[in-house]
């Protein structure tokens, strides 16, 4: 049996794993919140509308040491768990569009949710789905929105943050585990910015309101005595979710968003790493691909094709990976793309280091591809090329490796900023790196300046 760290905040129940399935132990604290929920049939109805992950109560071996009498609930499996800070704005706004309709959805059958957290959202190849069950309780006539500062910092804040002023909310996000602070928001937005309605009373009102209990810690209970009839609730979540609904994403023009056309390889080129791509994922039945600098997508769709089950694509360009979410959105693929900067990747985050995961914690990948990727680490970034060759190598079992050699057009010009100063950076050392770290299965010469697809096996 496994714990889940993540979920020791929660006095309701607790997360662990075992046999690679998940279970939830309900806390007495748990049993009675979820007592009404249960009765109504709300949790039933919430996973056929889709709103909450699939779960049920269960029995597990007498091998563990848990009570006959303790409640314990089993989860479907989310084939990869993602972060709000690895979201894109699209992804961002689904997930908060999913939590407002899911809310909605409680509030006419007497439930509501008792916090409004992001990490409380994952997503389904594309598709979003909520995964905390003990996050539903039962509603209480007046009660006021418990997690509307909550939802604000994780949702709205950096949603505005991205839409009005185009700053990308992902490291600040990372910097933050609570999201954007309400005050840090305000402070950022200019005057003409506050006139929308909405910014006013959840950014500008909600600021004031914190300062004011700040200096007063009598007012958050003078507050409470006040009553919000559940019409106002609805609402007000209503005018929120068309207000996001509203929001544009305010890109800026990003180094690699439209490299999938305008790259520095033919047609030809393109077709037979496509069929690479192809054939090393039917002929190994890839179950879960990690695409490296996935960029909209092109070779995660080449591996679901072709019988992969699941792509989990990961890219710095956030103008790229969001198209492809939209993409994969619009198509309802398997196919999950994330913000993803590989020289300076999530690591394990949160109190002791071990409420979020790094990716190579998470990381449970059958194979890995990374096409046009490794010269970005070694030459953009000057990782040492065997560095960046064992940390491909260690994401999965088994892949692929694109070489591109200097005389290449792209690294040509990424040479003009820098000079040549990689001595290193080249096939012969390529290969014995490979072979270091694992064996060469197969290669194939793909382009006259030499780029090279190497499948690998640890």
């Amino acid at each position: 049996m496994i714990e889940e760290k993540g979920s020791f905040r929660d006095p309701a129940g607790k997360i662990f794993y075992y046999k690679n399935r998940v279970y939830r132990k309900l806390s007495n604290l748990g049993l009675e919140r979820l007592k009404f929920i249960l009765e109504k049939n709300i949790l039933e109805e919430s996973i056929k509308k889709n709103f909450l992950i699939n779960t049920k109560i269960t029995k597990i071996e007498n091998e563990l040491d848990i009570n006959n009498k303790d409640i314990i609930f089993e989860h479907e499996k989310i084939p990869f768990i993602s972060y709000p800070y690895e979201w894109t704005f699209s992804q961002l706004k689904s997930a908060a569009i999913h939590h407002i309709d899911f809310h909605l959805f409680l509030l006419e059958r007497d439930a509501t949710l008792i916090d409004a957290s992001a990490y409380n959202i994952q997503f389904k190849g594309s598709q979003p789905i909520f995964i905390d069950l003990l996050s539903l309780k039962k509603y209480e006539e007046g009660e006021f929105w418990k997690g509307h500062k909550q939802f604000c910092e994780n949702f709205l804040n950096p949603l505005i943050l991205k839409s009005k002023k185009g700053i990308s909310f992902n490291n600040w996000f990372k910097g933050n585990l609570e999201g954007i602070q309400t005050s840090d928001l305000n402070n950022t937005l200019s005057f003409f910015d506050k006139l929308s309605y909405n910014i006013f009373v959840h950014v500008f009102l909600l600021n004031k309101l914190e300062i004011k209990s700040k200096k007063n810690k009598s007012l958050k209970v003078r507050e409470n005595k006040r009553k919000f009839p559940k019409k106002n609730f609805v609402n007000m979540l209503k005018q929120l979710k068309n207000f996001i609904l509203s929001l544009r994403d305010k890109k800026n023009l990003t180094t690699w968003q439209n490299y999938s056309k305008e790259n520095s390889y033919k047609t030809k080129e393109e077709k037979d790493k496509i069929m690479i791509v192809k054939n090393f994922c039917g002929k190994n039945k890839i179950n879960k691909l990690l695409d490296l600098g996935c960029n909209d997508g092109v070779y995660s769709k080449s591996a679901l094709s072709s019988g992969c089950n699941y792509v989990i694509g990961v890219d710095f360009d956030t103008n790229a990976i969001d198209k492809a979410f939209q993409e994969s959105e619009k198509d309802k693929m398997n196919f999950l793309p994330l913000y993803f900067d590989a020289s300076n990747p999530s690591s394990n985050l949160g109190w002791d280091d071990s409420e979020r995961k790094s990716l190579k914690e998470r990381a449970d990948f059958d194979g890995v591809i990374a096409l046009a990727f490794k010269h970005h680490l070694a030459i953009a970034k000057n990782i040492p090329l065997e560095k960046a060759i064992k940390w491909i190598m260690f994401l999965a079992p088994k892949g692929l490796i694109e070489f591109v050699p200097k005389n290449d057009e792209t690294i040509q010009k990424m040479l003009e900023l820098k000079g040549d100063i990689f001595a290193d950076y080249n096939k012969e050392n390529f290969e014995k790196y490979v072979l270091k770290f694992g064996k060469i299965i197969m290669k194939d010469v793909i382009s006259e300046s030499g780029r090279t697809i190497y499948e690998f096996q640890r």
